[in-house]
């Protein structure tokens, strides 16, 4: 196995410090009480099996990918206010399909390249009142992950290597706060393209990112948020382009209508060049509207990725699977931008076949600048929980090209999976 970057060893090197001096600490702070800490912990284990069927109308050949994950981690209970926490995570694959790694280039793409790695490691401090202090390799997640996520869809989380703090001393506040000096990619370490011979696994940056919530006002929560995306020139073009500034508001919220629940979302963004060589600023806007009857939810909702001086909206650090559709198409925003209109449907079947969830979204996809059609996109989901351990599910993803976007070319994906979770 290992490790992703010479950064986090010297991170985890700070971490070792402070555990071997409570090791060492006197009387009152005795070696049991330490080794009660680290024995009462806790063991998770995450066994998932995927199999992703990609087909796309072009020369490739249709992906086969058939993977599946093993996630091992202990997180230990607190001492003196500190803690720790270690995942491992392990891939193995078929070699029928494009990992962008494997050299399968004839393939359709399906981003789980076979990998081992350290997921998270880090040290945690809780002995500031209402705070929780984090140094070394973790997952974020800020709000829908649509800026900030750990792109939980793929076998390979994405983690971050850096510091974070949430404090919660201001009622009815929750203030979010980090400093990343790396992403850890949903590809392996050191990988690098296949087909642009840029750096896949890590992206080396100084970045801040704030996020505050205020859940006061009863009827929504309103959080404010500055993400600053700094990357180093190791990132080559990837990172010229994603050097960015964003800066925005989210409100999200509910209310009760009859035995019902009226839903509403409302967002906006502005993103810039962050030390970079690129001059722009460009808008995001987010209107999701919906209701919640109980056995089912609809949403219907309008999304804008801006465009301006040729300079699109980039959400390089999002969870992308849960954005513009299944297929995938929209991973890196189109130079013109990108309009997503979209419906949502999920129902639980009212409790008739219990754990089972049932969904179907529509997609229209259209550019900023020029209004120009680029395709629409069926998605359909049925996910069965058996209990809090075990699950299987199946989804597909239709898309349908309406425009030189993409080489016109239409893709289908199926996905068939099932985990274990402890």
């Amino acid at each position: 196995m290992k490790l992703k970057n010479r950064t986090l060893l010297q991170q985890m090197s700070l971490v070792i410090s402070p555990l071997a001096l409570l090791a060492l600490a006197p009387e009152a702070y005795s070696a049991d009480s330490f080794t009660e800490a680290v024995t009462g912990g806790k063991v998770s284990a995450d066994l998932q099996y995927r199999y992703e069927n990609v087909n796309q109308q072009n020369a490739l050949k249709t992906a086969k990918a058939s993977t599946a994950r093993l996630r091992l981690g202990y997180e230990t209970a607190e001492f003196m206010g500190f803690g720790a926490k270690v995942e491992l995570e392990h891939l193995t694959a078929n070699s029928a399909y494009n990992s962008r790694e494997n050299r399968k280039t004839n393939y359709s793409v399906v981003a789980d390249p076979e990998y081992t790695e350290l997921n998270e490691a880090y040290i945690s401090y809780s002995g500031v009142p209402q705070t929780k202090l984090k140094l070394g390799r973790q997952e974020i997640i800020y709000d829908n992950h649509r800026w900030i996520g750990n792109v939980a869809w793929r076998q390979n989380h994405q983690s971050f290597d850096g510091y974070t703090a949430v404090n919660k001393t201001l009622p009815d506040t929750t203030i979010q706060a980090a400093y990343l000096t790396n992403v850890n990619r949903v590809f392996s370490d050191g990988s690098i393209d296949n087909g642009s011979g840029s750096f896949l696994g890590n992206h080396h940056m100084q970045s801040p990112l704030v996020n505050v919530k205020y859940s006061g006002l009863g009827f929504a929560d309103i959080i404010g948020y500055g993400y600053f995306l700094n990357y180093d020139p190791s990132a080559l073009a990837f990172g010229t382009k994603n050097s960015t500034a964003t800066k925005g508001i989210r409100l999200i919220g509910s209310a009760p209508i009859g035995g019902y629940k009226a839903l509403y979302t409302a967002e906006y963004a502005s993103q810039s060049d962050y030390k970079s060589t690129n001059n722009y600023r460009a808008d995001y806007y987010l209107v999701e509207g919906g209701v919640d009857v109980k056995v089912a939810t609809i949403k219907v909702g309008y999304e804008l990725l801006g465009s301006n001086k040729g300079q699109s909206i980039q959400t390089p650090l999002a969870t992308l699977f849960a954005h513009n559709g299944w297929a995938d198409q929209f991973l890196v925003t189109p130079t013109n931008g990108l309009q997503d209109v979209y419906v949502a449907a999920r129902t639980n079947l009212g409790g008739f076949v219990p754990g089972v969830v049932l969904g179907a979204d529509y997609h229209d996809f259209r550019a900023d600048q020029g209004n120009q059609k680029y395709a629409t996109e069926i998605d359909l989901i049925a996910e069965k929980a058996f209990n809090k351990t075990y699950s299987v599910g199946t989804r597909a993803a239709f898309f349908s090209a309406k425009s030189s976007y993409t080489a016109g070319t239409d893709v289908t994906k199926l996905w068939l999976y099932g985990s274990m979770k402890f």
